[in-house]
C-alpha cells in the first residue's frame, strides 16, 4: 500500500497474506507518507538518488504475492503521477523485474518504490547469486533455451535500468526509473 511497508498481510488489493519471507504475519509496519528516504536499518541507502525523494512503497513480495505487488506499485505510481501508456509500462517493467527475483533469485525479494523530483524509481533487491546482466539489443529468440526477455523488455520501456551487486556482495539490485517530464 503506498506510504508503508507490507508483509503481505493487508493492504492494497490483495487477499488474505500470512508470512512473507519469513516475517510475522500481523499488522503490516508502515512508514509516514511522504517521508523522506535516506537511510535503512544499516545506514545509508545506495548512490546519490536514494539519498533523497519520497518512499512511496516498500515491502517484500514472494510469487504468492506478486500480483497484490503490481497492483500496488500501479496504485501508487498513478498517485504519483504517471499516466497513460508510460503507466503501463512502468508496471510492466517492475513487474517483469521483480518476476525474475521470484523465478531465478529464491523465490522473492524487496520493492521500493520513490518519487525523486523528476522521476519515479523503484529498487528491486534480492538474495540470489548476482548476475552479470547481458541485455541484447534486438528481442531475444522465443525459444525456451534462449532467457532474457523480461530484463530485456524493462530495458526497453523504462529511461533508466542498472543492475548492480547488493552491497553485502550477495544478490542482485536492479533499479529502474521513468522520468516523471
Amino acid at each position: 500500500m503506498p506510504g508503508g511497508e507490507t508483509d503481505g498481510a493487508t493492504g492494497g488489493t490483495g487477499g488474505p497474506g500470512g508470512s512473507v519471507l519469513g516475517a510475522p504475519a500481523g499488522p503490516p509496519a508502515r512508514a509516514p507518507v511522504g517521508a523522506p528516504v535516506g537511510t535503512s536499518a544499516g545506514g545509508p541507502v545506495g548512490g546519490p538518488s536514494h539519498r533523497r525523494g519520497t518512499l512511496l512503497l516498500k515491502r517484500r513480495f514472494t510469487g504468492e504475492n506478486l500480483p497484490q505487488v503490481r497492483a500496488q506499485v500501479e496504485d501508487a505510481a498513478a498517485a504519483a503521477g504517471l499516466g497513460g501508456v508510460r503507466l503501463g509500462e512502468f508496471t510492466l517493467a517492475v513487474s517483469e523485474i521483480a518476476a525474475n527475483a521470484v523465478e531465478h533469485a529464491g523465490g522473492g525479494g524487496r520493492l521500493e518504490l520513490r518519487l525523486l523530483p523528476d522521476e519515479l524509481e523503484c529498487r528491486i533487491t534480492d538474495d540470489g547469486p548476482g548476475f552479470v546482466p547481458a541485455i541484447p539489443e534486438l528481442l531475444p529468440g522465443l525459444t525456451e533455451g534462449c532467457r532474457g526477455r523480461g530484463l530485456w523488455l524493462a530495458h526497453l520501456v523504462t529511461d533508466r535500468l542498472t543492475v548492480t551487486t547488493d552491497t553485502r556482495g550477495k544478490g542482485a539490485v536492479v533499479t529502474l526509473a521513468l522520468r516523471l517530464t
